[in-house]
């Protein structure tokens, strides 16, 4: 279950429902949730945590597909 303490687990949360909402391309994660603040590095925790996954295909990186992993799904529902 999520613990959310801080600001940046409720943008986690907010970040795999936006996910959950519609098919995503990475080139739209990293126009919508790409930081340079280390306080808030949602995407990168989740991509670390094994929230999120970046399928690969035969396309550019910016088109391939962002999708929840079991584990994010299962986090956003928890939260």
């Amino acid at each position: 279950m999520p613990n959310l303490e801080t600001p940046s687990d409720h943008l986690t949360l907010q970040f795999l429902q936006w996910l959950a909402d519609s098919h995503r391309t990475y080139g739209e994660a990293m126009d919508a949730w790409r930081t340079s603040c280390p306080r808030l590095s949602i995407w990168e925790d989740a991509l670390h945590e094994g929230l999120i996954a970046v399928e690969s295909g035969p396309c550019t990186m910016r088109q391939a597909k962002v999708s929840l992993t079991a584990k994010g799904s299962a986090f956003l529902k928890a939260g």
